[in-house]
């Protein structure tokens, strides 16, 4: 498996994470990476489902992803199985299906490289990032049914002009994931993308971080576990897929594997 992902070439559009179970399949170990939880509100969860490997691979031609996929197909043949396969895509420049423009709160420029990648932490983790990645199911039958002004104090914003409602409740999507109101701040770079089917359609939800734990805080508290106040958002969406992976940095347009040589305690050196 490692000599697998060391062959891969790599360059901007392919984002690799790896999995825990592939950080135990090599006896390896990395300060900060866990599996995802399963969390449970009231009335709500957020599973924890996992995996071994997540690609991104992002393009505008779809015959050229298509065939990226079978490339990586073949390349692990043998070593994984493909569980699942979304295909998502940009919408009015990034907005969500509902009509809402997404990430209006992401750091940018310095902000977001502070924020997003690991620093001073050594070789094979400099440069790379931990991500969190779920696919969320929207209904947007029933939030379609909503007149216009629950709709904004659902997401806390006015569809019309993205401002931020003042009055909006304390369930409001915006308020539940101010980032700036935790203890220590809870900053994540999210670079989520809409998807469908012939049968469903949502949000690819995906938050890069220099560590696990503001996602996990922004996640708890839309669950409602700190103070009992669940997200609106649930009202017309849920979290079907949970799992956070470790992105390596680059080296040579190769991945950076050397924080896979870090065994875990207890493991056979």
């Amino acid at each position: 498996m490692r000599a697998k992902l060391g062959e891969l070439e790599v360059d901007a559009r392919c984002v690799i994470g790896i999995g825990p179970p592939t950080f135990g399949l090599l006896e390896a170990a990395l300060e900060g990476m866990r599996p995802f939880p399963s969390l449970v509100g009231r009335g709500v969860e957020m599973p924890g489902t996992g995996g071994a490997l997540w690609v991104w691979l992002r393009g505008e031609d779809l015959g050229d992803l298509l065939y990226q996929d079978r490339a990586l197909r073949a390349h692990f043949a043998g070593v994984l199985e493909v569980e699942a396969v979304t295909d998502s895509f940009r919408y009015h420049s990034g907005f969500d299906l509902s009509g809402y423009e997404d990430g209006t709160e992401n750091p940018v420029g310095d902000d977001a490289v502070r924020v997003a990648l690991l620093a001073g932490v050594g070789e094979g983790r400099d440069g790379g990032s931990f991500v969190a990645v779920q696919r969320w199911v929207h209904d947007l039958d029933t939030f379609g049914d909503l007149d216009k002004d629950e709709q904004d104090q659902i997401i806390g914003r006015r569809k019309s002009d993205n401002e931020e409602l003042q009055d909006a409740p304390a369930s409001a999507h915006v308020k539940r994931t101010a980032q700036e109101d935790f203890t220590p701040e809870a900053f994540v770079v999210r670079r989520s993308m809409p998807w469908c089917n012939e049968s469903e359609e949502g949000l690819v939800f995906v938050a890069f971080g220099a560590s696990l734990d503001p996602f996990e805080a922004i996640a708890r508290r839309m669950l409602g576990l700190d103070d009992g106040i669940v997200d609106a958002l649930f009202r017309f969406t849920r979290p079907v897929t949970g799992a956070y992976f470790f992105c390596p940095p680059l080296l040579g347009g190769h991945l950076d594997l050397r924080a896979l040589d870090s065994p875990q305690l207890g493991s056979a050196c």
